[in-house]
């Protein structure tokens, strides 16, 4: 017997495929199929530097507002190419299908949001700043993320690496006695991959608070996203 929660939520996703469609806007692909699994890790495991920025480059919104730098969009089928890619450059040649389907069932459906910063190199934060990630879709209210977390970042950051596939939170942001002072910090928030879809697809509102105060509102679509 299917959930109340559960069928509201297929009627959502089959409303915003219905209306991309009509629209002529691809949806982002939350369920997918072993042939689609396939192709994202194909994609991941090309040796072709050319195919793989191709491949990233419509999930990177530039943003470049302090304390913001970028945002990286990580949907179902990114999460695996991002995987196989990191699997292949550790030289990992087994990472295939099976690890695939295990790695899109312990996050169904799920996008994540993961934002970049770079504080003032005389900041002398001990924990990253509370930051609250929101989207607020153009018909009003406001969708929350699921669970958030955050990564400190103390070295210089590499443009150009691979963006976490799997969150690896460090409780409450804390990394005591460190011989370098926090000079960045990642959030990462993950949301129900329907709410997004239906809310981004066109275009919503990415909002970033600090404290209760805004610090910096993007535009996000999701139309040339899978």
């Amino acid at each position: 017997m299917v959930s109340r929660r559960a069928g509201r939520r297929l009627a959502l996703s089959l409303l915003t495929a219905v209306i991309a469609r009509q629209s002529g806007i691809r949806a982002v692909e939350l369920r997918l199929d072993p042939a689609t699994i396939s192709q994202a890790i194909s994609l991941g495991q090309t040796a072709i530097e050319a195919d793989l920025v191709k491949v990233h480059r419509p999930y990177r919104v530039d943003v470049s507002r302090a304390p913001v730098d970028y945002l990286d969009v990580v949907t179902p089928f990114r999460r695996i190419v991002l995987a196989a890619q990191a699997k292949w450059r550790s030289g990992d040649r087994r990472w295939g299908q099976r690890q695939a389907i295990e790695l899109e069932g312990a996050a169904p459906r799920q996008i994540d949001l993961y934002v970049e910063l770079t504080f003032h190199p005389l900041n002398s934060f001990v924990l990253v700043p509370a930051y609250r990630v929101r989207i607020m879709p153009p018909s009003g209210g406001q969708i929350e993320p699921r669970n958030a977390n955050n990564m400190p970042r103390y070295g210089a950051r590499v443009d150009g690496g691979l963006v976490p596939f799997t969150p690896t939170p460090l409780p409450g942001g804390a990394a005591p006695g460190r011989s370098q002072p926090m000079l960045g910090a990642t959030l990462i928030a993950s949301f129900d991959g329907d709410a997004l879809a239906a809310a981004c697809t066109r275009r919503c509102d990415i909002v970033i608070e600090e404290e209760g105060k805004m610090r910096v509102q993007v535009p996000l679509s999701l139309a040339d996203m899978r």
